[in-house]
């Protein structure tokens, strides 16, 4: 009544009518619809973990598709004579970091040998000339393990051979053969008689082999040579080729003198090579692999394998392997699980005992009884076998939780009220919400199956190591033997598998938030 006689007593010429031009109306969106997917994005690159573990697997799937196309060395490659190589980058040999060289510490006979290595052959073995001694008489110095490799032993190769190599030195100027030392000078040690580092004077105390040395503590050559008037003997093969810097032919007691390079055997020439100019004399002569000259970037193993092209083609294996398990365990999984869900009652009650029964069932069991049956070459397709048998059922017990959280929502009953079919219901309405949680739970399969993967060789029950075929896990299990003298042989496919599983997991969080129907359209 109050309000009444307000109104009554606000004066008429208040009163206007509203022009039919001025009445406000409702403004159309200019805004475009975000599409499911669309959102998703949008909130995954909020996540800056998730991108930043998305980048990182981008990194390791090139590294992995990529690589091995890069490299002359293949996964079958291996040369036991750069064995546990340390690794080499050559932007870095002036440097004491990732130069190819180790810290070494030994006596006084190991390092006169290396030190006539270089003194012979002009190559760095001791990393530019710098050593330590101890009070203990130790000497410490760089050791190049691409140089270190010396002569080893005496080698037997063909005459033809014998004839290439000269052609190859005349041609290139890299000496591969050098001068040899008479069968009666070599050291009396039965066991140093046929080591090719030894091309200088030696004697035998205590049953050892020790180097005789001139008054100014230098090692003395002792070569095989002859005088020019008494002629080639007939047990020496005749060289046309490099010799060593002073040897073009000296005076000796008043004659002119030569030294031998090889000595007629049967089955060829026996001589001393120096094995890094061999090796790349043989890879670019004879194998013609395009390998010009040893360098390992990420050193060698044990059995002298590049370790930079077997990880990335054992990462290459691990993730086709690991995303065919998962592609495979998602899609059984999930068509299972959507079943179970969706009608639940005695069906589901079947397909649970039933996955029960096949999940109790221990993985190994199953790896042990496959290999029996298929054999040691199979053991690719028993892994993938076992993994798939068990594998699923994680994916559809995911499925089916699912199905029973959004089964009974008001949308769903909607939708069937309005006449939508069961498969309409489960595929259309019900299975993309469950999408956020199956895309985490795939993304996550992948690393644990190549975790699995790892465990099963480092127990030795599966062994990938064959042929052209590696595994990240092989490599870990090989480089556990080589632990103590060098360490890196596992510390690279360690640190590829630890980065990995690291990255799998920030991206897999990243999905599963970003497929998360309820936090759409949130501002995060």
């Amino acid at each position: 009544m109050d309000n009444a006689n307000n109104y009554a007593k606000i004066p008429k010429e208040k009163f206007q009518f509203v022009q039919k031009s001025n009445i406000g109306h409702d403004k159309k969106l200019e805004t475009k619809p975000v599409g499911y997917f669309q959102d998703a994005f949008r909130r995954f690159c909020k996540n800056k973990g998730a991108v930043a573990g998305g980048i990182v697997i981008l990194f390791l799937l090139l590294f992995a598709i990529i690589t091995p196309f890069c490299t002359p060395y293949t996964v079958d490659y291996y040369d036991s004579v750069f064995s546990t190589t340390q690794p080499k980058n050559n932007l870095f040999v002036n440097t004491n970091f990732w130069d190819g060289c180790k810290n070494k510490q030994t006596g006084l006979n190991n390092f006169i040998e290396d030190y006539a290595i270089s003194l012979e052959t002009g190559k760095p073995v001791i990393k530019n000339g710098e050593y330590t001694v101890n009070d203990e008489g130790i000497y410490e110095y760089r050791y190049d393990t691409y140089y270190g490799t010396g002569f080893g032993r005496y080698r037997t190769i063909t005459t033809e051979e014998y004839n290439d190599i000269q052609r190859y030195q005349n041609e290139t100027g890299r000496q591969v053969i050098y001068p040899t030392v008479k069968l009666s000078d070599r050291p009396e040690a039965i066991q140093d008689k046929t080591r090719a580092n030894l091309y200088y004077k030696t004697k035998t105390v205590g049953g050892k082999t020790q180097p005789v040395l001139d008054e100014n503590n230098n090692v003395i050559p002792n070569y095989w040579k002859y005088a020019s008037a008494d002629g080639l003997p007939a047990v020496a093969a005749e060289y046309n080729s490099l010799r060593i810097e002073g040897e073009n032919g000296f005076i000796e007691n008043g004659e002119q003198v030569f030294y031998i390079y090889g000595r007629m055997v049967s089955g060829g020439v026996e001589v001393r090579t120096y094995y890094y100019e061999y090796y790349r004399y043989y890879h670019t002569q004879v194998l013609k692999d395009g390998i010009d000259e040893p360098c390992f970037l990420f050193g060698t193993t044990s059995f002298g394998k590049d370790i930079f092209t077997c990880l990335s083609s054992g990462a290459r294996f691990s993730f086709i392997f690991a995303i065919a398990v998962a592609v495979v365990n998602m899609f059984v999984g999930a068509i299972y699980g959507s079943v179970a869900g969706y009608f639940g009652g005695k069906i589901d009650l079947f397909m649970e005992r039933f996955s029960d029964i096949l999940g109790a069932v221990p993985t190994m069991i199953v790896i042990t009884l496959l290999k029996l049956h298929m054999g040691q070459s199979s053991q690719a397709l028993v892994l993938f076998i076992a993994f798939f048998l068990t594998g699923w059922i994680g994916m559809a017990s995911t499925t089916r939780m699912q199905f029973y959280r959004f089964k009974n929502q008001e949308y769903v009953l909607a939708a069937r009220t309005l006449g939508a079919k069961d498969s309409r219901l489960m595929f259309k309405h019900i299975f993309p919400n469950a999408i956020g949680t199956l895309v985490t739970s795939c993304a996550l399969v992948i690393p644990s199956m190549i975790y699995s993967e790892t465990n099963l060789s480092y127990l030795g029950i599966i062994n990938l190591e064959a042929g052209k075929i590696t595994s990240v896990g092989t490599m870990i299990a090989a480089g556990q033997r080589d632990m103590m003298i060098a360490p890196f042989v596992a510390l690279f496919p360690s640190c590829f598998l630890a980065l990995m599983m690291l990255s799998f997991n920030l991206f897999g969080n990243g999905l599963r938030d970003a497929f998360n129907p309820t936090l759409r359209g949130s501002e995060g």
